[in-house]
């Protein structure tokens, strides 16, 4: 595959119990959940390093050392440059975090780490597009209404994002109606489902490739499948 001159950026939590993935409390246990968390960090991280772009950022909150599988998020991030978040609100993180992976001058590619059914091949397509010259932004929408993916050739649209309300059906409609408003010529990527809820998780399982979260989620199956849908 042909090198893409973009940075891809993932937006990723430590996976310490009581903080990650605590919609899935119950029926996991909080130690669990974030152990699901570690998984689904681990498998994107190694499509991350997988995918042919010009550069590998990850914006981190948190302390991975306190976390779940420990050792081996904390060997998976020596092949990227991690950055920290900075911001009090979400919507503030991730704007800082293009701001902060744009200054390589270079478009950005940012996802998170719910998504670990991506590819190399996904992100390489997805990453290619941004550079199109007719595009200055591409948009992947999430199943829930919000949004797995943000690409931008500026910055500086991201700090639109602080008056787009998180995690809500609307933020992927609100997201792209603001790129819009900043007159970004707006590409819509594939839809994914996020892994939120116990149901999402069991579906992403069976779509990802043989890894640590698919072995994760077959562990946990009786669990994650004895809430009533």
């Amino acid at each position: 595959m042909t090198v893409a001159d973009v940075t891809l950026l993932v937006t990723a939590k430590a996976p310490v119990a009581g903080s990650a993935k605590t919609r899935l409390v119950p029926p996991l246990s909080e130690d669990e959940a974030a152990e699901l968390a570690a998984a689904a960090l681990l498998d994107t991280l190694a499509v991350v390093r997988d995918t042919p772009v010009r550069r590998r950022v990850v914006a981190l909150r948190g302390d991975v050392r306190e976390g779940e599988l420990a050792d081996q998020v904390d060997a998976a991030l020596a092949d990227v440059e991690v950055i920290e978040q900075r911001g009090e609100t979400f919507a503030e993180r991730l704007a800082n975090a293009h701001a902060d992976a744009a200054r390589f001058g270079l478009p950005v590619l940012q996802v998170g780490m719910d998504t670990p059914q991506v590819t190399p091949e996904l992100l390489q397509r997805c990453a290619t597009t941004l550079t199109d010259p007719q595009v200055d932004a591409v948009l992947g929408p999430a199943a829930d209404g919000g949004w797995w993916a943000l690409g931008l050739c500026d910055a500086a649209p991201a700090r639109g994002l602080v008056d787009v309300p998180m995690s809500t059906t609307r933020t992927g409609a609100q997201t792209l109606a603001m790129l819009h408003e900043h007159q970004q010529r707006t590409r819509l990527l594939p839809q994914l489902v996020d892994v939120d809820y116990p149901a999402d998780a069991l579906y992403v399982a069976t779509l990802v490739r043989p890894g640590r979260f698919r072995s994760a989620v077959d562990a946990l199956a009786h669990r994650l499948s004895s809430v009533e849908p």
